[in-house]
């Protein structure tokens, strides 16, 4: 009787009976498959985390600050609650404090959002240059950034002082009366808004810096081909190719500037701190919420301020929307 061998490659299993897959193509489609859904498994598994961290530390705190401000609630006594409905917001929508925290937020970040950006976006243009010590002014860039609210507000409220400020002494060099920078509206506001400058645009001209390094050579090699200068190949090449870097700073500016609270706080140097001044000439919506709850003990009134702000920035994300939806329709 004849008998048939086959031969088995070196370190390879022996294939098994006709019509059967073999064991190493078995295991191979095995781990593919395991490969597969260990791919597209992925991103569940690490995003999951956050939305349970979430749940427990943003939106339980979102609801219950809603509940509370339909209430009447003392600060002293959080466990008894009278039900108001809405007449929290009705007495917000007719309170005169409110609305000039509302235009005092919005008056100063404006004063602070427009030159921050426009100066972090001309500081990542010169930083993109080859330069010498690159390196140090782009970590010198981070350094207001890494300082602490509480000590940039108080260097800047010395600098700023009616008599002895380092601005009124320049001010008095060149024969200008010195300016009250913490009594009046305007110069407070100001003043205000430089600490906030002077803390956020190294950081915004990094996140512009690193757009920029990330817009290819060739681009800008085209444009200098077609005769472009320096301005053309900034406005037509730059800042086209980091336009979703500068809606996100603005949406960052815009989301710091109604939660602006340290800065106002500390320069008013003592009980004018939280009320904005004697006159509240700068007090924000980030004061009148702490004013209400922490100086009036009304902690129903306080979270309806807090949900006035995250209307304010859900409004505000809206008009972008549809802002952008328009430009886009247009072209």
């Amino acid at each position: 009787m004849a008998t048939s061998t086959t031969k088995v490659p070196a370190g390879g299993t022996p294939p098994g009976p006709p019509g059967e897959p073999s064991a190493r193509g078995t295991a191979r489609r095995r781990g593919a498959l395991l490969h597969r859904l260990d791919i597209k498994g992925a991103p569940y598994a690490f995003v999951a985390p956050f939305f349970v961290v979430f749940a427990a530390f943003s939106f339980y705190p979102l609801v219950y600050t809603s509940w509370i401000s339909l209430h009447d609630v003392e600060l002293a006594t959080l466990d008894v609650m009278e039900w108001v409905a809405l007449d929290n917001y009705v007495d917000l929508w007719g309170d005169s404090r409110f609305w000039n925290a509302l235009r005092n937020t919005v008056t100063i970040g404006v004063i602070s959002t427009v030159p921050q950006l426009l100066m972090a976006l001309g500081l990542a243009h010169l930083l993109n240059y080859r330069m010498r010590a690159s390196l140090f002014f782009r970590v010198a860039s981070l350094v207001p950034y890494a300082t602490s609210v509480a000590a940039a507000a108080l260097v800047f409220t010395m600098i700023f002082e009616r008599d002895f400020g380092m601005i009124n002494w320049a001010f008095g060099t060149v024969g200008i009366d010195p300016v009250d920078w913490e009594a009046d509206k305007w110069p407070a506001q100001v003043a205000i808004s430089t600490i906030v400058i002077w803390r956020w645009t190294g950081y915004n001209a990094l996140l512009y810096l690193a757009a920029m390094q990330a817009i290819p050579a060739d681009r800008y090699e085209a444009a200098s081909l077609d005769g472009a200068s320096r301005w053309q190949q900034f406005t037509h090449v730059t800042v086209p190719g980091i336009r979703s870097t500068i809606v996100f700073t603005i949406v960052l500016s815009t989301i710091g500037a109604t939660q602006l609270f340290g800065e106002p706080l500390i320069f008013g140097q003592g009980p004018n701190g939280v009320t904005g001044g004697a006159d509240s000439q700068y007090q924000t919506l980030g004061l009148l919420l702490y004013e209400e709850g922490w100086k009036n003990y009304q902690m129903g009134r306080s979270a309806t301020v807090a949900w006035a702000m995250f209307l304010l920035l859900i409004l505000v994300f809206v008009v972008q929307r549809l802002i952008k939806r328009l430009r886009s329709r247009t072209s």
